[in-house]
């Protein structure tokens, strides 16, 4: 029998990752914050193109380091996850970047590797309390990302997929979350369980983490069925999915029971989701700006190549009811896709070394372009705008 409780005894974080996560001199991909776990670092790992290093900083900033423009005016903020960050490029081969040089304007990237819908909110969010919120802000999210939002500590489900000796890159510490209170049925706001630098070391405590974690449905879920345990509090999986109007085959075969409990992954995913984006665009809408969804995520692009259809239709069916403005990337491969006489799988390659390489964003970031020149009032200087050309030359 592998529980939680043994999983996690063979999974706690030493001392030593600690010490290294919470060193201010030293060179992490990430470093701690009391609200989201963490924000971007400054570091240069082994993980770009033709195995190269990637150039990734943020300096004493909340955001990844501009190359363009960084001296005039920023009116877009992007938040989200490490699409977002432009994970696996240095900092002047992000989308936001190729982007900002085609308008000639700024753009800034609060990205961050492994950040949920929520916790991306919570990053607009200290915008608008910090006084930094900008006319238009843009969230990006990608598959999983529905489901990170729920768990309270995202180390605790990929501790066991990695190699614990890399200690420059600890992180998904607990953090801000969101999850069902089961007893009202409705979604909660809860904040981190170690949002201190000092309170961070209870993460090595197997017994603290243990009892931390024990009720987060979502981190049990994703545990059962990686196969990292075998036990499962179906009780409470089962009252989960009445209140999503879903059904956890509890009876019949190991095979059926993980396919309902995967489809009750993505439904309480999607349930976050929509709690979030209705709390996101009240908050942008309460302070006069605006906001654009972006979609992409590899699993729904092949989904849609092999059969048309989609896992994340409720999240599309969603933004389309409630009138959010919205940019669909995984539909602008589809169609670029027809371009080529390849393979799907030859054509991701083009664009993804895991992550969007140099390729990639630039292709992100000219589908996106007509969007958000549409979107911006005034017009960039490079389409029209009031700025002439003694501002730039």
């Amino acid at each position: 029998m592998r529980s939680l409780q043994e999983y996690v005894e063979r999974n706690t974080p030493s001392r030593e990752q600690i010490d290294l996560f919470l060193d201010e001199q030293a060179h992490t991909w990430s470093r701690f914050d009391p609200e989201v776990g963490y924000v971007l670092g400054n570091y240069m790992p082994k993980d770009g193109i033709d195995n190269s290093s990637t150039i990734s900083t943020s300096g004493n900033a909340l955001f990844r380091t501009q190359h363009h423009y960084a001296d005039k005016p920023c009116r877009i903020n992007t938040f989200g996850n490490s699409f977002t960050q432009g994970q696996q490029v240095s900092d002047g081969e992000t989308w936001q970047e190729y982007l900002a040089a085609h308008l000639g304007e700024p753009i800034r990237n609060f990205g961050v590797g492994g950040f949920g819908v929520y916790q991306a909110y919570r990053r607009l969010l200290r915008t608008a309390k910090d006084n930094a919120m900008t006319g238009y802000n843009l969230l990006f999210i990608w598959g999983d990302d529905h489901n990170r939002s729920i768990l309270r500590s995202r180390f605790i489900v990929t501790a066991g997929t990695g190699n614990p000796e890399e200690l420059p890159v600890f992180h998904g510490n607990f953090w801000a979350n969101v999850e069902m209170n089961l007893s009202r049925g409705e979604m909660e706001e809860n904040e981190s369980l170690c949002p201190t630098p000092e309170s961070l070391y209870r993460m090595t405590d197997s017994d603290f983490v243990y009892q931390a974690v024990g009720g987060d449905l979502m981190a049990q879920i994703y545990l059962f069925l990686n196969n990292d345990i075998n036990t499962i509090d179906l009780d409470k999986m089962c009252d989960l999915a009445e209140i999503l109007g879903v059904a956890v085959d509890r009876n019949g075969t190991d095979a059926s029971l993980r396919e309902s409990l995967a489809g009750l992954r993505d439904e309480y995913g999607f349930a976050a989701t929509r709690y979030v984006l209705r709390k996101t665009k009240a908050l942008v809408e309460s302070n006069g700006r605006r906001l654009m969804i972006v979609l992409m995520c590899p699993r729904a692009l092949s989904q849609l190549v092999e059969t048309g259809a989609r896992y994340d239709q409720p999240i599309v069916d969603f933004l389309s009811l409630e009138g959010y403005n919205s940019f669909d990337v995984n539909v602008a491969h589809v169609e670029d896709l027809r371009s080529f006489n390849l393979s799907l799988e030859l054509y991701k390659k083009r664009y993804l070394t895991g992550h969007y390489n140099p390729a990639g964003n630039h292709f992100l970031a000219f589908s996106i372009k007509n969007k958000v020149v549409d979107w911006l009032e005034p017009k960039p200087a490079t389409y029209g705008g009031p700025e002439g050309v003694a501002a730039y030359v």
